[in-house]
């Protein structure tokens, strides 16, 4: 039975930038948990994650609340429904596209077991790298890939090939009905107009985001903007 709070509807909207909190939540409730540490409070999660508990009960409200005026927040509880949103229980398989430097980086890497995903394979076209394994996955041709997605439980793709790959790449697994890719290609490709959801992801944007910020955090930086509206 759902507690009042949560009897929110699932067709209710939510803004890319609450989506875009939850990973933190669900990894600092993580550390919570492994430490112990069975409640908190809103001050006390704000202070860590240095967001504001009226953000932080803001965001919790678009999902039905999740605490108890006065007790706080039981953090196995809290753990588990924003891991239920976030689709970690949902045991999807992904496998990569393109065993280059990045894809073993990626293949060697434990975020996909600690968010519920499960790596099965990767493909590649360079044939000394297939028929080799990775960290215990096989390493396929490209060219059996259409036989792998349609005998093998596959939801995510991961693309890390070379740009010029990419388009064609995602129009094949759109076509196969793969649920969502992951793309590392720097190519903008878009998901408008198929059921496959897409999420880009362009690594040079954080760098070039992290020199504006070193910027601005000089004592000589200059104001960005002399108005009233806060750019939020």
């Amino acid at each position: 039975m759902q507690r009042p709070s949560e009897q929110k509807s699932k067709n209710y909207r939510i803004s890319p930038a609450v989506i875009g909190r939850l990973p933190r939540y669900f990894r600092y409730l993580r550390k919570l948990l492994e430490s112990g540490q069975m409640r908190i409070s809103s001050g006390e999660l704000s202070r860590m994650m240095n967001v504001t508990a009226s953000q932080i009960r803001q965001d919790f409200n678009c999902f039905g609340g999740f605490g108890q005026q006065g007790y706080g927040y039981n953090v196995k509880y809290l753990y588990g429904k924003i891991s239920e949103i976030l689709g970690v229980e949902e045991n999807y398989h992904a496998v990569i596209i393109g065993a280059g430097h990045l894809g073993m980086a990626l293949c060697g890497s434990p975020m996909f077991d600690k968010r519920g995903v499960t790596l099965t394979a990767l493909f590649d076209v360079d044939p000394d790298l297939v028929g080799k394994t990775v960290g215990g996955l096989p390493i396929y041709p490209v060219s059996m890939l259409q036989e792998y997605l349609l005998s093998h439980k596959t939801d995510i793709a991961v693309l890390t090939l070379p740009r010029t790959a990419a388009k064609p790449t995602a129009d094949k697994l759109i076509s196969l009905g793969i649920r969502g890719i992951w793309n590392f290609t720097n190519v903008e490709l878009a998901d408008k107009t198929s059921g496959t959801v897409i999420q880009n992801l362009h690594i040079g944007d954080t760098l070039m985001q992290l020199g504006y910020k070193i910027r601005v955090a000089s004592p000589d930086a200059p104001q960005e903007s002399d108005g009233d509206t806060p750019c939020t």
